[in-house]
């Protein structure tokens, strides 16, 4: 397949550039996976971090945040914004299992296929498809690559999509991904469109993928710099 054989030359040349990211030993509940994506949706790593470190280190499980009204865990994780949606899709998800599984896990879905956890988790308000994603691809380790706009965005100059949200760019390559590639290249197109292929003056000159990029707008501009971004990837929750 094309988009296979692109996705394989693109990772390839992601990893000679930014190396094989690691992977973290400790990987976290399906749950937990999820109320740290609802909670790093428009926000910076750092402030997303904090909210969530603010329900785990406060309260015992998520029965007792469960038990919160959404005002009060709004009060918890408001430095990460959008507290009030947030709150609520958040105090949704553990009321919703509660009632319907008799406890607070998403521990049943590790036995269901990729596409009947994201039609699963997609049913809760606040919960797309990116968010979704993220579990099986940073709690569940199955081959799948999110979408962010970084993602969005690069894969769409680079000319392997041509997409107009995040999601639709998710359905044109989730069929497509070369085994155990996923993480590797989700990790690094982030890091590729922070660093380099940026919304605006992107710094093409040193970029890994600017023979094979058809990218009409590439900047050669020597002026415009290269500078690292750290960022916390989610499965450091």
């Amino acid at each position: 397949m094309k988009i296979k054989n692109s996705i394989e030359k693109i990772n390839k040349l992601l990893i000679d550039f930014f190396g094989v990211p690691e992977k973290n030993k400790k990987i976290p509940s399906p749950l937990d996976m999820l109320i740290a994506t609802i909670l790093s949706q428009n926000t910076n790593d750092n402030n997303s971090h904090k909210a969530f470190n603010n329900l785990k280190t406060k309260f015992k499980d998520w029965d007792e945040v469960e038990k919160l009204t959404a005002k009060k865990i709004e009060s918890y994780i408001k430095v990460a914004g959008l507290g009030k949606q947030k709150s609520a899709a958040i105090k949704n998800v553990l009321s919703t299992l509660r009632k319907k599984n008799g406890k607070i896990s998403l521990d049943y879905l590790k036995k269901d296929k990729d596409d009947e956890i994201l039609e699963e988790l997609t049913q809760y308000p606040g919960v797309g498809i990116k968010t979704a994603s993220c579990v099986l691809q940073f709690s569940l380790r199955r081959n799948v690559c999110p979408v962010d706009t970084h993602v969005h965005r690069t894969l769409n100059r680079i000319g392997l999509v041509k997409t107009s949200t995040p999601d639709k760019t998710f359905i044109a390559i989730k069929d497509y991904m070369p085994e155990d590639t996923a993480h590797s290249f989700h990790t690094n197109l982030i890091r590729l469109g922070r660093e380099i292929c940026k919304s605006q003056n992107p710094v093409c000159i040193i970029c890994p993928l600017k023979k094979i990029c058809s990218f009409e707008h590439k900047n050669f501009n020597k002026k415009d710099s290269y500078k690292k971004n750290s960022f916390m990837l989610l499965d450091n929750i």
